[in-house]
């Protein structure tokens, strides 16, 4: 469902790129194929293997970059971010990568997920003398890297990063080297590409895609990569514990053009369309649509499984702005209607299956049901692609707190009646496991389902925030 009505959003995507004559140019359209990632700040920071240098700003890519910009900050690597800023976290210094001067030379990072212990460390530093100039994670971990002052660099990278418990994938750049990192569970997908004689990373396949480059493999959780002039190094910070992929990449986050753990996405979708199809057995119906853009994948798995036929019941304005909370709520609805319009020739006098990926707070739902209904539907069966959730995500999903989350309260009769449907399925969490096909596990498949079963990976502490309370708190 649409993200900026929905309140569901994935907080950022990194990109990097090493030993290449324009990694500034190459950066933006890595970013540009991330740009479903995060809306609103983009950065990248350049290195021509004597200075780090920096362009970024609020907003898309396109309207932060230019060519006068990018060619402000020419070079041989770089790396890049895009940025979704919840409630409370805008503002320049929140946009990555982030970039520190000091007397020992100068230091870029970029990061993707969040960290639950992160409040912890930075009452530890902060007791120590570090002064924050951001509420990000990210500076926290660039404190724990300089204070390690007789290690090389490399190794306080590693003790810096084993201090860290949560989801992260990290790009840290010097002047001389690139080190790639993901946590010990591989919460965030995070892949490793080839450019002629030089490496790209990027939180998902599709930027290589755009930029011409072969995947060669994803990063293994608890890996670190250091890439320079010499090649490309493997090394572990820590083992692989309790592989946790989060299974929203494969419900609603990722493009569907992209490969996570070697599985498609669109391919994953729409088995878990098919798979849902086979669970709501029991509806009548005349037509299958889905609401775009994440939800159409499963929307044709639904439609091929079942028999009926697909249709575009809904069309997405891809023209409007993101439309901001409107003090009324006859403008709340209009705001809707703006960016989803029913086809009324495909709904009117039909009963509509309508495929989504989730429901968060069900208000959207209840308006898009309403809309089909109002367009001469008969009947609007809601059927979604991933179980209820009703729990918080600490990890980087800027979901609400559980009392915000229908799921949570409401059983899923109840969640009907509120949105209106005349009938609600949801995707069983065996089925969601089955359809991604990743490789057996005897517990979960190496997926993270806390969002739905309230199992978290790691510990989760009495003073771990969700990352839009965090910046509600700085």
């Amino acid at each position: 469902m649409l993200a900026e009505l929905r309140g569901l959003n994935e907080e950022c995507g990194v990109f990097g790129i090493w030993n290449n004559p324009d990694p500034a140019q190459l950066s933006y359209y890595g970013l540009h194929a991330l740009q479903h990632r995060g809306q609103e700040g983009a950065g990248i920071v350049v290195s021509d293997r004597e200075r780090l240098r920096a362009v970024k700003g609020e907003g898309l890519v396109n309207d932060v970059f230019d060519e006068e910009k990018l060619r402000a900050v020419e070079g041989t690597a770089a790396i890049a971010h895009v940025r979704y800023a919840t409630a409370g976290g805008n503002g320049i210094e929140n946009v990555q990568p982030l970039l520190f001067h000091s007397s020992t030379g100068s230091l870029s990072i970029a990061h993707n997920g969040n960290l639950v212990n992160a409040n912890r460390l930075k009452k530890h530093l902060e007791r120590q003398g570090s002064i924050f100039h951001s509420s990000s994670d990210t500076e926290v971990v660039a404190h724990l890297i300089k204070r390690s002052t007789l290690l090389p660099f490399k190794e306080k990278v590693k003790s810096a990063l084993n201090l860290l418990i949560g989801a992260y994938s990290f790009l840290v750049m010097t002047k001389d080297e690139m080190i790639v990192a993901r946590d010990p569970q591989g919460l965030r997908p995070l892949a490793l590409g080839k450019l002629g004689e030089g490496y790209v990373v990027a939180s998902e396949t599709c930027a290589f895609d755009l930029i011409g480059a072969s995947y060669v493999r994803d990063v293994e959780p608890g890996e670190l990569l250091v890439i320079n002039d010499d090649g490309i190094k493997s090394e572990r910070f820590a083992v692989e514990t309790n592989r946790a992929m989060c299974a929203m990449e494969y419900v609603y986050l990722a493009r569907p053009d992209s490969d996570i753990d070697g599985i498609n996405v669109h391919m994953a979708r729409k088995r878990m369309g098919r798979q849902l199809a086979r669970e709501c057995a029991h509806i009548e119906a005349d037509v299958v649509t889905g609401v775009p853009d994440s939800s159409i994948s499963a929307a044709i798995g639904f439609a091929e499984e079942s028999g009926l036929p697909y249709e575009l019941g809904l069309i997405k304005n891809r023209y409007v702005g993101r439309t901001f909370i409107q003090p009324t709520q006859e403008l709340r609805e209009r705001g809707v209607k703006m960016k989803l319009s029913p086809v009324v020739q495909v709904v009117k006098g039909k009963r509509v299956v309508m495929v989504d990926d989730s429901i968060v707070r069900g208000t959207t739902s209840r308006r898009i049901v309403t809309m089909l209904k109002e367009a001469g539907a008969a009947e609007v069966h809601v059927v979604i692609s991933s179980p209820p959730m009703s729990n918080p995500c600490y990890y980087g999903i800027d979901t609400s707190s559980s009392e915000e989350l229908i799921a949570s309260t409401k059983t899923v009769e109840e969640i009907r009646d509120t949105i209106g449907a005349d009938s609600l399925t949801f995707l069983s969490p065996e089925g969601m496991i089955e359809a991604t096909e990743r490789p057996f596990d005897e517990q979960n498949r190496g997926l993270c389902l806390a969002c739905f079963t309230g199992e978290y990976p790691t510990q989760i502490f009495a003073d771990t925030v969700l990352p839009h309370e965090k910046e509600l708190q700085n």
